[in-house]
């Protein structure tokens, strides 16, 4: 039996919130809805969605602070919406995890477009810039990612990595040594193809210097090429 992906659309706004989340249903989607942040981060303690449309501006707890907390557990594809269509704006949901922006107003038929291309990118991301069917085994200064199996090991102990953190590692190792950009990196590990200025891979290298640290590897190991991106050395 096909999954039906589970949606959480949060958004103040009773209008939106109903438009919204009615024509996702007719899409076929389970819509579970939220009106403030604090109220959508317990929905998300409660149960696992596959996408969440995040409003920005939120009584209390805002969007932004939503991403945050639900992109330090999870990597639930986050599609922010915004009555603000700054490029600040749209940077900072991106440094903070998000995975799109959507500026108010807009039609219904970019949204499901977007809620399309966000659920069809993570569900082939494990696979994303694999080589072979299989996936392969890369090792690396004592680190075995096994790309089939979605595991990193160093030595005995497993790396925690969140399936974000993995593709990064991934696509820095079947690289070996060869520096990569943040555009390279945002394409083969994200899928993304942006056109604004991003500190994303920025956030996400320093999630993983921190989990490679905590499992007793050297976070040196990704070099920071200055102007152009990162490497492994070791």
């Amino acid at each position: 039996m096909p999954h039906t992906p589970r949606l959480l659309v949060v958004d103040d706004e009773d209008a939106i919130l109903e438009f919204v989340s009615f024509n996702l249903r007719k899409e076929g989607y389970e819509v579970v809805t939220a009106r403030t942040g604090d109220e959508a981060l317990a929905l998300a303690d409660a149960g696992a969605f596959d996408l969440v449309v995040l409003d920005i501006m939120l009584p209390g707890t805002d969007g932004f602070e939503v991403c945050r907390r639900l992109r330090a557990r999870s990597d639930v594809p986050v599609l922010f919406l915004s009555a603000r269509d700054t490029e600040l704006d749209k940077v900072v949901g991106l440094e903070l995890g998000g995975d799109d922006y959507l500026a108010k107003p807009f039609g219904i038929r970019e949204l499901q477009a977007r809620v399309k291309a966000l659920l069809r990118r993570s569900a082939t991301a494990p696979h994303r810039g694999a080589v072979g069917e299989a996936g392969e085994v890369f090792e690396y200064a004592g680190l075995r990612l096994d790309e089939s199996s979605h595991v990193v090991t160093h030595g005995d102990s497993l790396v925690d990595l969140t399936p974000r953190e993995f593709e990064l590692l991934a696509c820095l190792m079947r690289h070996g040594g060869k520096v990569l950009s943040r555009d390279q990196l945002l394409r083969e590990a994200w899928g993304w193809e942006i056109v604004v200025e991003t500190k994303t891979v920025d956030t996400h290298i320093k999630r993983l210097r921190d989990k490679l640290e905590a499992a007793a590897v050297d976070p040196n190991i990704v070099e920071t090429v200055r102007g152009y991106g990162y490497r492994l050395i070791g």
